[in-house]
């Protein structure tokens, strides 16, 4: 068989990025070459996310797009994989583009997948039918194993890697598909997650970012003993080799207080807390389901910067619930003022299939009320960071450094000829300077010349 190329996109979360850096890895040690152009491949594989209609609606684009460029290219291949496949289905497989669906928890069998299709040249689908049902040992071993095999940093930031240590969601919030798309919640072993960080260190890799749909949640009982994310960050802790673990993405409800002691006490664990509100107005807290109110909410932001001085604390929002009012919207204003974060993602609300809210509750803000609460929320959040970040003029920071920034021309002429780069913080502050390629994947020193909202920037400490 002639070696054959392929291209794979890849939208949505960290999730969805370890997912498609894992398949990169097991396809190119089936001998297929990897490229980044859709038109020079002889398959394409888009790892879909569910999370916001715009997400799919991107999907669809690009399938427009794969649908005619197959008319011109005989025989290229084309695949969905992830939540989007999940979520869909056998609707997908009817698209005219479309040759392969696969759902998350089929990752592990996408090259036999592909080998059929290559072979047989008819359409094929693997999805997971009864989503809500508990995986069985035998593919919780398979995915592992897959994991263990395939995970690097080969095809993410050189020296750091993502380190799986649950899949799926039990929380139901009503407004999201993810528990419909990833199935309920299966923590991995300890060993198998140490086992696998213990060889991403001895290749090289100096940071792991431990991953969970709701991380805190993470439990695995085991010869009498219950472990929980604090004993995987000390065990993790004592990995020669590994400089700095993070984790995300945490949820407020039952947030164990060990997880910040651990924080506090363990070196190596980055001072940065991922830990989504999504509103500061009880009311749509509660339509939402999450399971806390938003004085519960601060009086959690409050004991972690108790318990971990200087640490970096980010957010989630929704803004556009249905129903959400301008009180509403307020409430969560001041909640953002009161938190203080280093930085919020904000989102508009976008009605998800399936999902409580969907079926119960009109999608009936205007989109021009949600585009103006979401540059609102933004530029508030941006005024906190801004000046919370003048706090590091004239201060010496360590960076990991991740290699070439979007604009690496900038500063070079006067700087050696040395490009722009980028690296984050322990408390993940993006910091750019100018510097030699060389340094990618290594720890640097960094003295802070200037400061904006999103961005620190500063020169090598030589």
């Amino acid at each position: 068989m002639d070696t054959k190329k392929i291209h794979i996109k890849s939208f949505g979360c960290q999730m969805n990025k370890l997912d498609s850096s894992l398949v990169t890895s097991a396809l190119k040690g089936k001998g297929y070459l990897i490229t980044d152009k859709a038109v020079e491949a002889d398959i394409v594989l888009i790892n879909t996310c569910s999370v916001r209609g715009h997400a799919e609606e991107r999907v669809y684009s690009h399938l427009g797009h794969l649908k005619h460029l197959k008319k011109n290219k005989t025989g290229l291949i084309v695949g969905v994989i992830g939540c989007m496949a999940q979520r869909l289905g056998t609707e997908l497989l009817e698209h005219e583009a479309v040759d392969i669906v696969a759902g998350p928890a089929q990752i592990a069998q996408i090259p036999e997948l592909i080998r059929k299709t290559l072979l047989n040249k008819s359409k094929s689908i693997s999805i997971t039918e009864k989503i809500r049902t508990a995986k069985t040992k035998e593919l919780n071993k398979e995915l592992d194993n897959f994991e263990f095999t395939y995970d690097s940093d080969e095809n993410h930031i050189h020296n750091q890697a993502f380190v799986r240590v649950m899949r799926g969601c039990n929380k139901f919030c009503s407004y999201c598909i993810v528990p419909l798309v990833r199935g309920p919640e299966v923590s991995r072993s300890p060993q198998a997650i140490m086992e696998q960080i213990n060889k991403l260190s001895d290749s090289g890799v100096k940071q792991v970012t431990l991953l969970g749909q709701t991380i805190n949640s993470y439990t695995y009982t085991e010869s009498n003993k219950t472990y929980r994310l604090a004993d995987l960050l000390e065990m993790a802790s004592k990995i020669d080799g590994i400089k700095w673990i993070r984790f995300i993405t945490s949820h407020p409800k039952n947030f164990d207080e060990s997880i910040l002691k651990a924080m506090a006490g363990l070196p190596k664990v980055c001072k940065y807390l991922h830990v989504p509100a999504q509103s500061g107005s009880d009311r749509i807290l509660k339509a939402m389901n999450r399971g806390y109110t938003a004085d519960e909410y601060l009086k959690l932001i409050e004991k972690a910067k108790q318990i971990v001085p200087n640490i970096a604390i980010a957010s989630d929002f929704i803004v556009g619930f249905p129903d959400e009012s301008d009180k509403d919207f307020q409430a969560t204003v001041k909640l953002v003022k009161k938190a203080k974060y280093k930085n919020c993602f904000v989102f508009k609300y976008s009605p998800r299939p399936g999902t409580l809210t969907d079926k119960k509750l009109q999608d009936n803000i205007p989109e021009e009320i949600k585009k103006l609460r979401n540059m609102e929320l933004l530029e508030v959040q941006n005024q906190i960071s801004s000046e919370d970040n003048k706090k590091f003029l004239g201060r010496i920071v360590e960076v990991l450094v991740e290699g070439p920034s979007k604009k690496p021309h900038l500063n070079k002429a006067e700087n050696k000829n040395n490009p722009q780069l980028i690296g984050r913080t322990a408390t993940d502050h993006i910091v750019v300077f100018n510097g030699s390629e060389s340094i990618a994947g290594e720890f640097a020193e960094v003295m802070i010349t200037n400061t904006s909202a999103l961005t620190l920037f500063g020169a090598l400490n030589s």
